[in-house]
């Protein structure tokens, strides 16, 4: 049994809902300009997509308006993979 917690489909609204590393990947991928195949939870946002300062600053964002969450700065610092954004928002967006 599927234990990911599960969130609205804000791609398709109706549709079945998706799991946070799902919505997560798909956000890292439109916001980097990649393939959903090139990324992973082990993906590290500057070393394997080269994200600069910029480029994290907005991923946060993203990340804080889909989730409805709060990450910062200092947390915002910590989130160097695309698995750890995951752990940490399925943390904090529960925790509402």
């Amino acid at each position: 049994m599927d234990q990911q917690a599960r969130i609205p489909n804000r791609l398709q609204p109706g549709g079945p809902p998706v799991s946070v590393e799902e919505r997560v990947i798909e956000i890292v991928s439109e916001q980097m300009g990649v393939s959903k195949d090139q990324v992973s939870k082990e993906t590290s946002f500057v070393n394997d997509l080269g994200a600069d300062s910029l480029d994290t600053v907005e991923l946060v964002m993203e990340f804080e308006e889909e989730f409805d969450i709060t990450i910062p700065d200092d947390e915002a610092e910590k989130i160097q993979t695309v698995g750890q954004a995951i752990d940490y928002i399925e943390q904090h967006a529960h925790a509402k």
